[in-house]
């Protein structure tokens, strides 16, 4: 058992006579003897620090490395260097919840920034620290507005979200009674006359609905609220973050609640994770809003300060009546969003987009010229987009060719189409070699 346990003999032994046992077999007496495990762990040699390394590196080389011209919910933007060294100090690797007010202004600080640049980018009043991922926050949205309302079961949904969103919304309803139904498309929209007959049907709580779609399409959303508050739901608004930088806000399409995944806000890709989902409301539903939130107020000596507030109670101790089943969060990738925010400031912003526009309707419009792709909606999109490949164009070969390439593009979406992506870090370069590749395909 020394062989893998850091302790020495004398260790154990130490430990053993504290609690008045003689050996570990006594310790572990009252265990049936068909669940010890009698024979030997199969675990590999000691290894010096170089040869872990080594090993480690041996390993990662087998991971297959494509410079990214797919979004679909993931997106390749930069990241700042000065992030990965703030996070990596210890106080933040190694903090843990809150609790203690005292002992942890600088954690309840950051998080605080945090609720406050997401309410900017939503222009929403509250928001939380935070969810597990942008899906995830769409399923809490979804059993919020169920709470929020009365006698109320259906959950619209979009059929122009990103289908991991409508998955794991499905599978949250499924065990929670609640019932979901599809709003059709339009054009490559969300059809504004599928949502009113959906809501003059079915007894809806709240209707989920995308900034910028699956498609990659900036959707128009007038009329949406309207429709939405006249039946008493609850309008939700799944957003790319980065994006809310120059488009409209949630807020100004009367929205009630904003979520979505923080992952564009400079987290890595990182083979899917980690990211966080964020989650931000209109005032009147703050005490529906799971998760928690950081406020401000002011010690004993009139001095500015942050504690936990309005955090139910039974997130934690009494589950089976709690809103929500979020009783933690991603704090680390919380204070990575907030440092990318502040370093990259508005103007920042602005141009990560300014610039991913750019390279995506270059792209977009090259590739309309090679012959090879149809148009699939004309409709306004900023760094994502759908083109119809042309029958002569056999896409699972060229997929192949460009990973080849070492390429990911032209992922296929529903009805025969395939997507496009391009960030600010796509250099022209890699782009011509895209389009060169596909023009010799």
């Amino acid at each position: 058992m020394n062989q893998h346990i850091p302790h020495t003999k004398e260790d154990i032994q130490q430990m053993l006579d504290k609690i008045g046992m003689k050996s570990l077999q006594e310790l572990y007496s009252d265990v049936p003897a068909d669940f010890l495990y009698k024979g030997e762990f199969d675990l590999p040699n000691a290894k010096s620090e170089e040869e872990i390394r080594r090993f480690f590196k041996q390993m990662a080389s087998q991971n297959t490395r494509l410079t990214p011209f797919v979004g679909q919910g993931w997106y390749d933007h930069y990241t700042p260097s000065s992030i990965v060294a703030l996070t990596s100090r210890s106080e933040f690797l190694t903090a843990y919840t809150p609790y203690q007010p005292e002992i942890s202004q600088g954690t309840l600080r950051y998080i605080f920034e945090y609720q406050s640049m997401i309410c900017e980018l939503t222009g929403l009043e509250v928001s939380n620290a935070s969810m597990y991922d942008g899906p995830t926050a769409a399923a809490e949205a979804a059993r919020m507005a169920i709470t929020s309302a009365r006698k109320k079961d259906t959950i619209l949904i979009s059929s122009t979200l990103l289908p991991q969103v409508k998955e794991v919304v499905k599978t949250y309803a499924r065990y929670a009674g609640t019932s979901i139904v599809e709003i059709a498309e339009e054009e490559g929209e969300t059809s504004l006359a599928s949502l009113k007959e959906a809501l003059s049907t079915h007894a809806v709580a709240g209707a989920i609905v995308p900034t910028t779609n699956c498609y990659g399409i900036i959707e128009n959303h007038s009329g949406f609220a309207d429709a939405v508050h006249a039946v008493k739901a609850l309008l939700i608004e799944y957003c790319d973050p980065s994006t809310l930088a120059v488009l409209k806000t949630p807020a100004e399409w009367g929205a009630d609640i904003a979520v979505g995944d923080g992952q564009s806000l400079g987290i890595p890709l990182c083979f899917g994770g980690p990211t966080l989902g964020f989650m931000a409301c209109s005032k009147e539903h703050l005490r529906k809003l799971p998760g928690r939130i950081v406020g401000a107020t002011t010690d004993k000596e009139g001095k500015r300060c942050f504690v936990l507030t309005l955090q139910a109670r039974e997130q934690h101790i009494r589950r089976d009546k709690a809103t929500s089943n979020i009783c933690s969060n991603e704090s680390l990738m919380a204070l990575w969003v907030t440092i990318y925010l502040s370093i990259m400031g508005p103007e920042g912003m602005k141009e990560v987009n300014e610039k991913s526009y750019a390279g995506a309707h270059y792209l977009y419009d090259e590739l309309l010229h090679t012959g090879k792709f149809e148009k699939a909606y004309d409709k306004p999109f900023l760094k994502e987009f759908v083109l119809r490949p042309s029958k002569d164009i056999d896409i699972a070969s060229l997929r192949k060719k460009l990973e080849e390439a070492g390429i990911f593009a032209a992922r296929e979406v529903r009805k025969e189409l395939v997507t496009f992506c391009v960030t600010e870090k796509r250099s022209k370069e890699e782009i011509d070699n895209l389009i060169n590749i596909i023009k010799e395909a």
